[in-house]
């Protein structure tokens, strides 16, 4: 049994279109039964339905502070597709300590650094005034604080001299948009395991694969 997945998005939507893509195989152990938006403009909508994906629109504005009220009728949509696991692509909005709770072990998200490096906003900013030599993505579990959950997987990229903020986050999107599924599936597949603040991966072990910046 495949396991039932939604994905919550704000914008665009492009890790969205990673998760639908992988799972459109037909040995991927979970399939995407809904993408809930908190915005009704949000072109990751458009692009769901063209996908064959049903799309919900919960707008999260008259909620104001209201998140459990937000929360509240979010679930219910949650629950009335019998989601299983929860995937958020760009969701601009922070959930209380009880919902994230409520989720805990089955609500990844994806941050664009290498945590527990530069969470939260302008993480590529942060990468290049720090001078690190490289960057990249996590998924990780989702937990009460901002970017601060188990880690699930990592993927890194070289940082030039010469990077922006822009043109290293067009690099580490592509890294986004490669280990995001890939940690889907290792969560649908019951590889992972929760032991304390860590994630255990079954079957995994150390490579000889190394990446060293700058280049020697």
């Amino acid at each position: 049994m495949k396991r039932r997945v939604a994905i919550l998005i704000s914008g665009r939507g492009s890790n969205m279109a990673a998760l639908i893509e992988a799972a459109k195989a037909a040995d991927f152990p979970a399939e995407i039964v809904a993408v809930i938006s908190n915005r009704a403009d949000a072109a990751g909508l458009e692009k769901a339905a063209e996908s064959g994906i049903a799309t919900i629109v919960i707008e999260s504005k008259p909620f104001g502070k209201d998140r459990a009220g937000f929360e509240a009728v979010l679930q219910r949509a949650l629950d009335d597709r019998q989601v299983e696991l929860i995937c958020l692509g760009g969701f601009m909005r922070l959930f209380t300590a009880e919902f994230a709770r409520h989720w805990y072990g089955r609500m990844l998200n994806i941050h664009p650094s290498l945590l527990p490096c530069f969470p939260g906003l302008d993480p590529h900013g942060q990468a290049l005034r720090a001078g690190v030599k490289l960057s990249g993505a996590t998924v990780h579990f989702v937990i009460p604080e901002t970017d601060a959950g188990p880690i699930v997987m990592q993927g890194a990229v070289t940082v030039a001299d010469d990077d922006t903020a822009e043109t290293l986050a067009a690099r580490v999107i592509s890294i986004e948009h490669r280990i995001y599924p890939e940690a889907l599936r290792l969560l649908a597949s019951g590889r992972l395991k929760l032991e304390g603040d860590l994630c255990k991966t079954a079957g995994s072990g150390a490579t000889d694969d190394t990446l060293i910046a700058p280049a020697p």
